[in-house]
C-alpha cells in the first residue's frame, strides 16, 4: 500500500459520503467497508493492508488523520509537524522523524481548522497563530501562512492520560518525600506558590500535582489560556477558559478578565495556568485581598528571575514605581518552586524559596531547598514565617 493508492481511495470516499448531514462513526465505516470491498474486486489488496486503510481512511474523515495514532499512543509526548510532508515526535524523552506524512497541505490546514473549531478559535491569514487544546487536554499551537514558509506548523504536547500525582513525582525522583510534605504542609495552610521553570520542565504538571493537596471542601477556581489542568477531587470547581476575538466581532476574553471576574466568584483560591504579561498585577492583587493559598506558573530560569519576570509582567499592565510593584509582591507571594528539566531530560525541583519580605528597596528570599549535584535536593534552611501554619494550627 503507497501513499498514492491512499490519497484515490479517500477522494473516492469523500465524493461518497453525505457531508450535508452529520454522519455517524458506524455510518462513515459501513461506507469505507464498501468501498474496500468495490476496490477489492477490482484490484488485489492484502487482508493486512485492508485492515489498515480501513484504520486509515476513518482517522482521515473523522479523527486527525494521521497524527491520530500518534495521540492515542501514551508514548508519544510530542508531536512536531513541520508542514505535510515532515512530522517529528518525542518518545521516551527522545526525538525522532516519523515515517508518515499528510498527503497534502489542504489536509493538514483541514486537521488544523478542526482543531481550533472545537475550541471557538480562528486560525487563517489575517490571524496565522493560536493556541487551543484535544478533547483529551494535549496542548497545542498552530502557524499557518503567510507566517509560517514551509507550510503550516502544529505542535502538540501530549499530557499523561492518568493526571501524574505528587507521590508518581517522588517515585521518579523529581521531588523528595520531605520536600513534597513540607509544601502539602504550606498548602493546606493557604501558602500562595508561584512554579516557574524554562519550557518543557513540568509546571503543569506539577501544579496539578500540588494541587490534590488542597482541602476537598474549598470553593477552586481555575483561569487558564486553554484548559487543560485536571484537577482531581475538588467538588465545588470553576473552570474558566480566556477566549479569542473572532472575525464575527465578538470580542476577546482575557486572563485578566477571566481573575476579575473570579473575584466576585466567592473563590477561597485561585489557580492561573501561566501568568504572561499584565494579568501579573491581577493576580498579585488577588493575593494581597484575601485570597490566600492560590497557586500559578510562569517562566523563568531561576526562583529569583521569577522575581524580576513579574516586575516586567505587572509593568506590561499598569505602570507603577517598581517599589510599589516589588511590595506588591513581597507581601503577596510566599514561596517559589523551581523545576528544571535535567541533562537526562527528567525533570526536577530545584529549588524551593521562601520571599521574605520588603527590605531596603529590595524582595528579600530564603531558599529552603536546593538541588545539589550528587546530593538531589537538599534542605538548606528552615522556613522562616510560620504565622499562616500557626493560625492553620499546622506543625512543621
Amino acid at each position: 500500500m503507497n501513499n498514492e493508492t491512499f490519497r484515490i481511495l479517500r477522494q473516492m470516499l469523500m465524493e461518497q459520503l453525505d457531508l450535508s448531514r452529520e454522519l455517524t462513526d458506524k455510518e462513515i465505516l459501513e461506507q469505507i467497508d464498501e468501498l474496500l470491498l468495490d476496490q477489492g474486486q477490482e484490484v488485489h489488496i492484502a487482508l493486512k493492508d485492508k485492515v489498515i486503510l480501513r484504520q486509515e481512511l476513518f482517522y482521515s474523515v473523522r479523527k486527525l488523520d494521521v497524527l491520530q495514532e500518534l495521540v492515542e499512543d501514551e508514548s508519544v509526548t510530542e508531536i512536531m509537524v513541520n508542514g505535510p510532508e515532515t512530522i517529528f515526535i518525542e518518545r521516551n524523552g527522545k526525538l525522532m522523524r516519523w515515517h508518515k506524512s499528510f498527503t497534502s497541505r489542504e489536509k493538514l490546514e483541514d486537521v488544523i481548522q478542526q482543531i481550533v473549531g472545537k475550541c471557538n478559535r480562528v486560525v487563517n491569514e489575517s490571524m496565522p497563530i493560536v493556541d487551543a487544546r484535544l478533547d483529551n487536554g494535549a496542548r497545542v499551537n498552530a502557524v499557518v501562512y503567510p507566517v509560517a514558509l514551509n507550510g503550516p506548523i502544529l505542535t502538540i504536547r501530549r499530557f499523561p492520560e492518568h493526571p501524574i500525582t505528587m507521590e508518581k513525582l517522588i517515585e521518579l525522583g523529581s521531588i523528595t518525600q520531605e520536600c513534597a510534605q513540607f509544601l502539602q504542609k504550606l498548602v493546606n495552610a493557604r501558602y500562595s506558590m508561584v512554579i516557574g521553570g524554562g519550557t518543557g520542565s513540568g509546571k503543569t504538571t506539577f501544579l496539578a500535582a500540588l494541587s490534590e493537596y488542597i482541602p476537598r471542601d474549598e470553593r477552586l477556581i481555575t483561569i487558564e489560556d486553554n484548559a487543560e489542568l485536571r484537577i482531581r477531587g475538588i467538588e465545588n470547581l470553576v473552570r474558566l477558559e480566556a477566549k479569542m476575538a473572532n472575525m464575527a466581532g465578538a470580542p476577546a476574553v482575557t486572563i485578566r478578565d477571566l481573575i476579575r471576574s473570579a473575584l466576585r466568584m466567592r473563590p477561597d483560591r485561585i489557580i492561573v495556568g501561566e501568568v504572561r504579561g499584565g494579568e501579573a498585577m491581577d493576580m498579585l492583587q488577588a493575593l494581597n485581598t484575601g485570597h490566600e493559598g492560590s497557586l500559578s506558573t510562569a517562566h523563568a530560569n531561576s526562583a529569583e528571575d521569577m522575581l524580576s519576570r513579574l516586575e516586567t509582567m505587572v509593568l506590561m499592565g499598569v505602570e507603577l514605581p517598581l517599589e510599589a510593584i516589588r511590595r506588591q509582591i513581597a507581601s503577596g507571594v510566599d514561596i517559589l518552586v523551581h523545576l528544571g528539566r535535567m541533562r537526562d531530560r527528567s525533570r526536577k525541583v530545584l529549588e524551593v524559596t521562601e520571599v521574605c519580605g520588603f527590605e531596603d528597596g529590595q524582595i528579600r528570599i530564603r531558599p529552603l531547598y536546593q538541588w545539589q549535584e550528587g546530593k538531589g535536593l537538599v534542605k538548606t534552611a528552615p522556613l522562616l514565617h510560620m504565622e499562616k501554619l500557626e493560625r492553620a494550627g499546622i506543625e512543621l
